[in-house]
C-alpha cells in the first residue's frame, strides 16, 4: 500500500468516525473469507459497516474525532464495525459472535465513551432505532383506536338491542 492509498484510507476512516455514533472493535482470529463476507452482508443490511484496517491508520484517522479513546483497543488483528444507529453494529456483531467463535469482541466506543465487552453486549440488547420508532407510532396510534372503539360501542349496542327485539317478535 503506497502513501497515497494510506492517506485516502485515513481520510475515509476519519469521515466515517465523524458520521458514526458507535464503533465496535473486534478481533478476527482466523475467520474465513466466506465468514467475513457473511458478516459484511449482515452489516450492510442493518445499515452498518465492517472494515478490517491497519491499527496505525485507524489511530491516525481517529485524531480530532471523539473516537481517540479507541487507541488502547487497537492492538493485534482488529476490525472496526460502525453504524449511525447506535445499536445496529453492536447487535450484529454480538449475534454473529454467538455463532462464530473466531470473532472476539474487544470493546468499542459511543463518542468519547469507551465500552468494554459487557457494554457492547448491553448496547446490543437495546431496541434499534427503527424498533423504537415503531413503538412510538404504536403508542400514538393506540389512543385513536380506543377513541374509535368507544364511539362505535353505542351503535353496536343499539344494533344488538334491535336484533334482540326482532328475534323476540319472530318467536
Amino acid at each position: 500500500m503506497d502513501r497515497a492509498q494510506k492517506s485516502e484510507q485515513v481520510a475515509e476512516l476519519n469521515r466515517t468516525f465523524g458520521e458514526t455514533s458507535v464503533v465496535v472493535v473486534t478481533r478476527n482470529l482466523g475467520m474465513t473469507v466466506a465468514q467475513s463476507t457473511a458478516l459484511r452482508v449482515k452489516m450492510r443490511e442493518a445499515g452498518a459497516s465492517y472494515k478490517v484496517t491497519k491499527n496505525s491508520l485507524a489511530r491516525i484517522a481517529a485524531e480530532g474525532t471523539p473516537y481517540t479513546t479507541l487507541h488502547d483497543l487497537l492492538v493485534g488483528p482488529t476490525a472496526l464495525s460502525t453504524s449511525v444507529d447506535p445499536v445496529a453494529a453492536a447487535k450484529i456483531v454480538v449475534e454473529f459472535a454467538k455463532t462464530n467463535d473466531k470473532l472476539e469482541i474487544i470493546g468499542g466506543a459511543m463518542g468519547d465513551t469507551v465500552l468494554d465487552v459487557n457494554g457492547v453486549k448491553a448496547l446490543a440488547a437495546l431496541p434499534s432505532l427503527d424498533e423504537l420508532r415503531a413503538k412510538i407510532l404504536g403508542l400514538l396510534a393506540a389512543p385513536a383506536t380506543k377513541v374509535a372503539s368507544v364511539l362505535q360501542a353505542p351503535a353496536g349496542q343499539l344494533a344488538r338491542v334491535f336484533g334482540a327485539y326482532a328475534a323476540k317478535e319472530d318467536a
